[in-house]
C-alpha cells in the first residue's frame, strides 16, 4: 500500500508562521486595512525582498501605504523588552519536542549590525565596538543556537546595548535558554566572552565551555620572546597547559588550555603551521583534535548568520524595538525552514530521519512568501511615464 502524500504550498507556511508569531505577540487589527495578517504578511514580503517597509508597499498594487503600515508597528511594538520577550516565546515554541529530552551544545554569539545614524532615545542604546563597514556604531543582537543533527535552532535571542557586561549577556541568555526547557551539555563561546568574569562565572555554574583564547602579551618576534597567552600560540606542537587570567580589579581566573596544531596544506592559499588555542573547561577531551573539531560545530552560526541577511528587512529607522523585530522575524522564518524540514520533509527510516534538503531551499521558501504577497495583494506594474518608446 503506497504511503500518503501531503501538499505544502505556501499558504501552509504562511499560516503557521503567522499563527505562531500572533499567539506569541497578541497583536490586533490597527484600522480595517492594516489588520495583523495584513501585516505580518507586508513584513514576511519585505523579509523576502529583503527591502523596506515603504518599498513593499509600492510594489503591491493593493497593500495599505508605508506611513500606515509604520504607525500600525509603532502602536503595536511600544517597547523593546515586550517584543524580546514575545519573539523568545516564539522560538521556544517552535522547538521540536524531542529537544527537551537531551542535553545540548550550545553556540553563543554576539551579531553586529553596522549603524550610521543617531540614537533613537539613549545614548545606550547604540554598541559600540571595532570599526567594520566604515563605523564602529552597531545595533547589537547576541543570540543562543542548539546544534542537533546539523540543523541550527535559535533558543534565545538578546539585545545588546552599550556598556552590558558579557557575563550579563551570557547569564541572560542561558536564563532564555533554560526558560525554553534547553538543558545545557557544552557551551561553544565566541571569543568575546573570553574574560576572568565569565569564566568565574561559569565555572561557579559548573557549565562546561570551550572558547578561543586571545592573544596577548609580546609577540614571538619581539627579542625578548613571546610572554601571555602568545606563548601559546608560539607553540609547533599539540598539547594542554594551564593558564591563570588575571582582570583589572586583580580578580582572577585559572583554566586548562588546550594548544591544537595542524598544517594548513593550501587552505586560504597558506602553508605551514596553523596554532589554535582554547580555553577548555568542565570536560575531559583524550585529544586536541576533538577540541578542534567539536568547536567546528560553532562555525554554522555563520551560515545562519548568511541566512538571517537574506530575510532581514532594511530599515533606516532609529527605532530599535523595530529594528529588533526585523531581525526576530528572519530568525523565526529561517527557525520555521529548520523545523519544516524535520517534522515535516524529512523520510523516516531506522537510524534517525533522512533529511531531503533539495526539496526545499530556504531562497525557495522566501520565494513562495513573495509570490503569496504578490497574489494577495497585486503587483503595481504601471509606472507613469513622460513619454512612451518609439514603436
Amino acid at each position: 500500500m503506497p504511503s500518503p502524500t501531503y501538499m505544502m504550498t505556501p499558504k501552509t507556511i504562511f499560516r503557521y508562521a503567522a499563527a505562531l508569531l500572533q499567539s506569541q505577540l497578541h497583536w490586533h487589527d490597527h484600522g480595517p486595512k492594516c489588520t495583523v495578517l495584513t501585516v505580518l504578511q507586508l513584513l514576511f514580503y519585505a523579509a523576502a525582498q529583503r527591502c523596506s517597509i515603504a518599498w513593499a508597499c509600492a510594489q503591491l498594487r493593493d497593500a495599505p501605504s508605508d506611513q500606515a503600515v509604520r504607525d500600525a508597528l509603532a502602536a503595536l511594538c511600544p517597547k523593546a523588552e515586550l517584543i524580546e520577550n514575545q519573539l523568545n516565546d516564539s522560538f521556544s515554541k517552535q522547538l521540536p519536542k524531542s529537544v527537551k529530552k537531551r542535553r545540548w551544545y550550545l553556540a553563543i554569539d554576539l551579531n553586529l549590525r553596522p549603524y550610521h545614524g543617531k540614537p533613537h532615545r539613549d545614548e545606550e542604546e547604540i554598541y559600540r565596538s571595532q570599526a567594520k563597514s566604515g563605523t564602529t556604531h552597531f545595533h547589537a543582537y547576541a543570540t543562543c543556537y542548539i546544534i542537533k543533527n546539523g540543523h541550527r535552532y535559535t533558543v534565545a535571542l538578546i539585545r545588546v546595548e552599550h556598556g552590558t557586561a558579557m557575563v550579563e549577556v551570557l547569564k541572560r541568555l542561558l536564563r532564555r535558554a533554560a526558560q525554553a526547557g534547553i538543558r545545557v551539555k557544552l557551551l561553544l563561546l565566541d571569543r568575546g566572552f573570553y574574560s576572568v568574569d565569565v569564566m568565574r562565572y561559569l565555572q561557579a555554574a559548573r557549565y562546561p565551555f570551550i572558547m578561543p583564547v586571545i592573544a596577548r602579551g609580546r609577540k614571538a618576534s619581539d627579542s625578548r620572546g613571546p610572554s601571555g597567552t602568545r606563548v601559546f600560540a608560539a607553540q609547533k606542537h599539540s598539547g594542554w597547559a594551564r593558564y591563570t587570567l588575571t582582570n583589572r580589579a586583580k580578580r582572577k581566573a585559572s583554566v586548562p588550555i588546550c594548544i591544537h596544531c595542524r598544517n594548513w596544506n593550501g587552505q586560504r592559499k597558506r602553508h605551514g603551521r596553523q596554532t589554535l588555542v582554547y580555553a577548555v573547561w568542565g570536560v575531559t577531551p583524550k585529544t586536541t583534535h576533538w577540541v578542534y573539531d567539536i568547536y567546528r560545530r560553532r562555525f554554522g552560526i555563520e551560515t545562519s548568520y548568511r541566512q538571517l541577511n537574506e530575510a532581514c528587512i532594511k530599515t533606516t529607522t532609529r527605532n530599535p524595538t523595530l529594528r529588533l523585530l526585523f531581525v526576530g522575524i528572519a530568525l523565526l522564518l529561517r527557525n520555521l525552514w529548520v523545523w519544516v524540514h524535520w517534522a515535516c520533509l524529512a523520510t523516516p527510516r531506522r537510524g534517525g530521519r533522512k533529511l531531503n534538503l533539495d526539496k526545499l531551499r530556504f531562497r525557495t521558501l522566501l520565494l513562495w512568501l513573495t509570490h503569496l504577497a504578490e497574489q494577495t495583494f497585486g503587483i503595481n506594474d504601471i509606472v507613469i511615464a513622460e513619454r512612451l518608446p518609439d514603436p
